[in-house]
């Protein structure tokens, strides 16, 4: 009843002075606490949650950057291997056409040396038969003028008919 009797006297309107000062030291006590104890993490959690988001603003900056900088030197490089590419095919074409033209050369004084040795080989040929052909007239006419000595003829017409009729018996090999 004590309470009710102090709570009638009570009125939140027209507050007390006690009720001024008490309400504001529990106010200013609570606003310290709070303070010191929840605002200071909270600043500190969001401090470190900027710190954070501008750490990984800047990390994309740099990876954005990079990543600049590593298609630059891919387009270099793949510029590189171009010309060096082409390099490779000029110098192949060269080789090619250096070889292709080597083997012309190569086979032009082969079919040379070929056309030459058969023309030699035609010529000695030619001439080992003309040696054989004279050979076999000379044999031939040894044997006719053997064979016309042998026989003693009187008139030329005997002696033409004799030697005719030895160079048909004569058998040409």
């Amino acid at each position: 009843m004590l309470l009710f009797v102090l709570s009638a006297d009570f009125s939140v309107i027209k507050p007390d002075l006690g009720l001024i000062l008490w309400t504001s030291v529990f106010f200013i006590l609570f606003w310290v606490l709070i303070g010191k104890f929840s605002f200071g993490p909270i600043a500190r959690a969001l401090k470190a949650r900027e710190d954070d988001i501008q750490g990984a603003l800047d990390e994309a900056k740099n990876a954005r950057d990079e990543m600049a900088n590593l298609k630059a030197e891919n387009e270099k490089i793949l510029a590189e291997a171009r010309q060096e590419r082409a390099a490779i095919i000029k110098e192949a074409n060269d080789i090619k056409s250096t070889m292709i033209k080597e083997a012309k050369e190569k086979a032009k004084d082969e079919a040379q040396r070929i056309v030459t040795n058969a023309k030699l080989e035609i010529e000695n040929e030619k001439k080992a038969a003309l040696v054989q052909v004279k050979n076999e007239v000379g044999a031939m006419a040894t044997e006719i003028a053997e064979k016309v000595l042998r026989k003693q003829l009187v008139t030329d017409a005997e002696h033409n008919t004799y030697v005719n009729q030895l160079v048909d018996e004569i058998k040409l090999n």
